[in-house]
């Protein structure tokens, strides 16, 4: 659901519609969850809030940029573990 903060006055649904469309536009990809329009006379401040984007962790592992070792075969995991860790 859009939340959608509206301070220092009132504007139009038509208005409202074409911030949400620049939003959609400017930021392809993103889930839109809220706006914060601040209005001060003829300036219009807008501060866009978005959801989180899931990420998976990618390692290098052996050569490879590899997220998990399900696809390693067993020589591959052998490798990773005689890996030597300097910490």
């Amino acid at each position: 659901m859009l939340k959608i903060n509206v301070t220092g006055g009132e504007i139009s649904k038509e208005e409202l519609d074409a911030y949400v469309a620049r939003a959609m536009d400017t930021y392809p990809g993103r889930c839109l969850s809220g706006i914060d329009i601040a209005l001060d006379g003829d300036y219009v401040d807008l501060s866009y809030h978005f959801e989180n984007v899931p990420f998976d962790r990618i390692r290098r592992i052996t050569g490879y940029l590899v997220g998990t070792l399900d696809r390693f075969n067993d020589a591959k995991r052998a490798e990773v573990m005689d890996r030597v860790y300097h910490g």
